[in-house]
């Protein structure tokens, strides 16, 4: 297959005398403006882009021309763009490699040069293509099921392969939607109890009264409705691992057996006498700062330092960097194949949009946001509105100052607008962002969005 080229020139003439030269070498593609030259980028995915600076409406500037370049690079930032001008642009197109064009030439074109130019380019695309597949076939953006290419979640990939050998209980900070459960199940499968079972449960969803029999389990007759004898979960997940999510939701009473059992491996199920020896690594997870619930006394300190033999904090989206845009990309190529939409991108809005958004339901949110994109878009191209963040940019401009106070200004907004959608109730508000309840209590006092808020939007 031949090469492919796009060309984008508002000049009919120099269009034909391109055609004439190229097309024996490459499949040429032409564009006359900006959004022609992107429809056809994002459609055809051209090895290299010749780009004129001078285009409608403003053809004697160059602005178009370098929105375009901005443009081509949002989508695809190893596109290989080359630059044409005249003299008078020579300064705007070496200013145009600096912000990322391969190459420039000056009108009028020696087309020998030009094609020596297209084949040294054509030679990188491939050698960068052989690359990317070596790169595919050891990735270490790919860790268990996790993504991250920014350093916080590489050191938190190369903590987990140094714990996982080891039988040391494990805690996992994060907010909601970070992956704490993910980063759980990579301990198991890396662990010593990898062939046996990995059970999880929210300590925050089962009620006090049915959490001890849940954890330990129960003899027959031990209550009114134990009718048979029932192992409970740190018995099930024996030779394997059992995940406790929301461990600060943790009643005292059941504190004390846990501590119990952290200390000898043994339970006793409710209703019984008989010391039982289990082989359950334990992993805690939660999203409450723990030392403030132990000074407040609901929290026992010595079940703290038993769980925190080692401490993993997941980072939150908003201090990942560039991993919001990688895991953008990743989540749209999967949902893309999963509903027959192949080659869909992402709109230059919409990647400024997610990089102004503070995701306070982090990489949950985004993979939400992401699917939900793939089914709205009408074409190849998933926009900000798609991801329902076209507001984003206008609310985090004015009167911030930083990025933090854009960031919390966006937050404030976006939650303010769920539990308007929500007629003030928290947890489907919660829900339809992608976090737990209390995570969002937590974002409504740090934002100073009284709880009254909720109470007076439900009339």
């Amino acid at each position: 297959m031949k090469p492919s080229l796009l060309i984008v020139d508002d000049d009919e003439a120099i269009r034909t005398q391109m055609k004439w030269a190229l097309s024996e070498d490459y499949e040429v593609y032409f564009a006359e403006d900006r959004q022609g030259a992107l429809d056809v980028f994002e459609a055809n995915a051209p090895a290299v882009t010749l780009l004129d600076l001078g285009l409608p409406p403003r053809p004697n500037e160059c602005d178009e021309g370098l929105a375009v370049l901005s443009d081509i690079l949002a989508i695809d930032n190893t596109a290989k763009v080359i630059i044409i001008s005249g003299q008078s642009e020579k300064q705007n197109a070496i200013e145009a490699v600096g912000a990322g064009a391969y190459d420039f030439l000056c009108k009028p074109v020696e087309m020998e040069e030009l094609r020596l130019l297209l084949r040294r380019c054509i030679h990188v695309v491939e050698l960068e293509k052989e690359y990317h597949k070596l790169q595919q076939n050891q990735r270490s953006d790919v860790f268990e099921d996790m993504l991250g290419t920014s350093p916080q979640m590489q050191a938190v990939f190369a903590l987990i392969r140094k714990v996982a050998g080891t039988n040391a209980p494990v805690l996992l900070l994060g907010e909601s939607g970070t992956g704490k459960e993910l980063a759980a199940a990579a301990i198991h499968r890396r662990s010593a109890h990898k062939d046996g079972p990995f059970v999880a449960i929210n300590c925050n969803a089962i009620p006090e009264n049915l959490l001890e029999s849940e954890l330990f389990g129960h003899e027959k007759g031990a209550f009114t409705g134990a009718h048979v004898q029932r192992k409970g979960l740190l018995e099930t997940a024996s030779g394997g691992t059992l995940l406790l999510d929301e461990i600060g939701e943790l009643p005292p009473s059941i504190q004390v057996k846990l501590l119990r059992f952290l200390q000898e491996q043994r339970l006793q199920r409710v209703g019984g006498r008989q010391e039982i020896q289990v082989d359950t690594r334990l992993v805690a997870a939660t999203n409450a700062d723990l030392k403030q619930l132990i000074d407040n006394g609901k929290f026992r300190e010595d079940l703290y330092f038993r769980l925190a033999v080692v401490t993993i904090r997941l980072l939150p989206l908003r201090e990942r960097g560039e991993d919001v845009v990688f895991l953008a990309r990743e989540f749209l190529q999967m949902y893309a194949n999963q509903n027959g939409r192949t080659k869909m991108v992402f709109a230059p809005d919409a990647l400024r949009a997610m990089g102004c958004y503070s995701w306070p339901g982090n990489v949950r949110e985004l993979q939400n946001r992401v699917k939900r994109g793939v089914i709205m878009a009408s074409g190849s191209r998933v926009a900000a509105k798609d991801l329902e963040l076209e507001d984003i940019q206008k609310i985090a401009a004015p009167g911030a100052t930083t990025l933090r106070e854009a960031r919390q200004r966006v937050e404030r907004e976006v939650i303010e607008q769920a539990l308007k959608r929500n007629a003030g109730r928290i947890t489907t508000a919660a829900a339809d962002l992608g976090i737990s309840r209390p995570t969002l209590y937590e974002l409504m006092e740090k934002l100073g969005i009284p709880k009254e808020r909720a109470a007076t939007n439900i009339n």
